[in-house]
């Protein structure tokens, strides 16, 4: 059974462009994973400092094995002085 999860980031206003260099890196890594089937970046129009990922992964040992990928926790340890606060994951039910 597929998951669908979108995380939610807001940046420190200062560290917007770092944080952003940082996702990208990301997307670039994440993409290449086998259980990848989505995972696509935004940014708030509305607030530049907001980032959101709607990402699809294959199925729960696909998730898992990406919350244990090297590029992951890097992206954590790195981010954590660039982020306002906590990251918000949803872990959602597609209806239609």
């Amino acid at each position: 059974m597929q998951i669908n999860l979108t995380v939610v980031l807001k940046s420190k206003p200062e560290s917007r462009a770092t944080l952003k260099a940082l996702l990208l890196d990301l997307v670039q890594n994440s993409t290449k994973e086998e259980a990848c089937v989505q995972y696509d970046l935004h940014q708030s129009g509305e607030d530049p400092t907001i980032f959101i990922f709607h990402e699809v992964w294959k199925n729960e040992a696909g998730l898992k094995l990406h919350n244990e990928q090297s590029h992951l926790i890097s992206f954590f340890e790195n981010s954590k002085v660039l982020l306002q606060e906590a990251p918000i994951v949803y872990r959602t039910d597609k209806l239609a």
